[in-house]
């Protein structure tokens, strides 16, 4: 059975806090191939690991400054931010960095390469295909993907314009059809969020990629190593 690459959703979201150092860590003790975290930017310029664009108590991320944000926690564990995740498990983890907040593209290209992380040990994606596209134009080198949650007729409509390398598809819509039409334009297919055994080898046997999941040791029991 092929083998996709076993991105963790937020980190080992199913054990630790989400989009925490601790979820970080554990994804690298279950032998994830990746991580996939969400990236927003302080009101000061810190780029922060957290899915909401609010905090709450807080408020919005954007208007807040990065010693205010230190005193957040998710479930007692810190808010992290990406320079923090880069220096904790980059070494052992490819970045999927989502670009989340409005105005993260340039800042997250510019530490990647302040980083000087390789480009194929991390990659960016989005839902607002625009920044996808912005951070392409900035930083060419780093691979770019497309967040959907829809079957285009046109199974690249999305990914031409920014020059997208990965479809990143809600498991719902993938099947062999678009699993061949991607793979025929050179890109690859990541099916997020898939937490169940059955639907793990079915994708596997459909040749998917990657399988961003919350249940990393699932993941490596099914689809091996």
């Amino acid at each position: 059975m092929p083998t996709p690459e076993i991105v963790a959703h937020r980190g080992a979201s199913r054990e630790r806090p989400e989009n925490t150092l601790a979820a970080f860590r554990r994804a690298v003790e279950l032998g994830a191939d990746a991580a996939e975290l969400d990236i927003h930017r302080t009101a000061d310029g810190v780029l922060v690991v957290h899915h909401d664009p609010k905090i709450a108590d807080l408020g919005p991320i954007r208007e807040l400054h990065w010693g205010v944000v230190t005193e957040a926690r998710v479930r007692g564990e810190p808010i992290p931010t990406l320079a923090q995740v880069f220096d904790e498990v980059g070494s052992s983890l490819r970045v999927y960095c989502e670009l989340k907040g409005a105005d993260t593209a340039a800042d997250t290209v510019a530490l990647i390469a302040a980083k000087g992380i390789a480009p194929e040990r991390t990659a960016v994606h989005s839902f607002d295909h625009r920044l996808v596209g912005q951070a392409g134009r900035l930083a060419p080198k780093i691979p770019r993907g497309v967040l959907e949650i829809s079957y285009p007729v046109d199974a690249l409509s999305a990914a031409r314009p920014v020059g997208a390398r990965d479809l990143w598809r809600q498991w719902e819509f993938i099947d062999a059809e678009f699993v061949d039409a991607v793979h025929a334009a050179g890109c690859r297919v990541v099916a997020w969020t898939v937490n169940d055994a059955a639907m793990m080898e079915r994708f596997a046997l459909l040749g998917v990629d990657a399988l961003c999941t919350d249940d990393v040791g699932l993941a490596r029991r099914v689809v091996g190593s």
